[in-house]
């Protein structure tokens, strides 16, 4: 199926056995920030840290992702459990270079290619919205996360900018192009 995201790009709907990806809106705000933070727990992804459980803006993310050049997208089940999510932000310095931000998903919904399709979204809606190239900090903490990036493309890269996540020791790039 096919659906149009805030910017008026197609937006990418999954097969049912994925469930739905659906840009980010305030009645998914509780529910992913409940999901980060259990996923943040599981790894040991602590806020003192400075991964993204401690951003302080977590249970507002749906006003967060509002402001330009920013989107973020969930994957609900057919009975509207919400499975995971992932987002893109810009990167300071006007280079055309955007964020991977928050990608989680829920122990259940992992191994099932949910991940890459989720990732493959939201690198497409970054085309669209004009970007060349997408950059993510990670950690070694996450193997699963850090083998599909790399199956992506994504290749090692200098740190950009600062954003915050200190212990996120692995910086990744992929043109877009």
């Amino acid at each position: 199926m096919i659906g149009r995201s805030k910017n008026g790009a197609n937006e990418h709907r999954s097969p049912p056995s994925f469930g739905r990806i659906t840009s980010l809106e305030p009645r998914h705000d509780a529910r992913l920030a409940a999901l980060i933070r259990t996923v943040s727990a599981e790894y040991g992804l602590t806020a003192d840290k400075g991964f993204s459980v401690a951003d302080p803006d977590l249970d507002r993310l749906s006003a967060v992702y509002q402001q330009h050049g920013a989107e973020y997208w969930v994957v609900e089940d057919s009975e509207g459990h919400l499975l995971g999510g992932a987002g893109l932000g810009p990167m300071p310095g006007g280079d055309k270079v955007c964020e991977l931000q928050k990608m989680y998903l829920a122990s259940t919904a992992r191994g099932k290619g949910l991940g890459r399709a989720l990732a493959l979204h939201v690198l497409q809606q970054a085309r669209l919205l004009g970007y060349r190239y997408c950059y993510l900090e990670t950690t070694a903490i996450l193997p699963e996360a850090l083998q599909l990036y790399r199956q992506l493309g994504f290749e090692s890269c200098t740190r950009r900018g600062n954003t915050g996540h200190h212990d996120c020791e692995i910086t990744l790039m992929l043109p877009l192009g």
